[in-house]
């Protein structure tokens, strides 16, 4: 592993920005008949907030526990509440959701598949 010395680690630091960190966990709707239709609309509206530069990255959760997804929106805490206040899947109680402000390094992202 290589070496990272303080001086890397100070400068590195001055570069990271705000972001929100959104964790998506099942609603008490989530079970419900046609839940499955909600989901693929959140899907889709994920998909059109990537592409509007909005939601950075998108995980969602296939372990079966209570998280379902994990995002990281490039916006403010306030910004990113109305975002996911608009959710089809948080308005139908499919999902909840809370919101962390955290801080990261633009430019970050998912490795390509080996």
């Amino acid at each position: 592993m290589k070496e990272i010395t303080d001086e890397y680690m100070r400068e590195m630091l001055t570069k990271s920005r705000d972001f929100c960190a959104v964790i998506l966990r099942k609603g008490p709707a989530y079970s419900s008949p046609g839940a499955d239709k909600i989901v693929w609309e959140h899907g889709r509206r994920n998909f059109a907030l990537r592409v509007e530069g909005i939601l950075s990255i998108v995980c969602p959760v296939r372990d079966g526990g209570e998280v379902t997804g994990v995002g990281i929106f490039n916006g403010t805490v306030d910004e990113i509440r109305k975002v996911m206040d608009d959710d089809p899947g948080v308005k139908a109680g499919v999902f909840v959701y809370e919101i962390h402000a955290c801080r990261g390094f633009p430019g970050d992202r998912l490795p390509e598949k080996p």
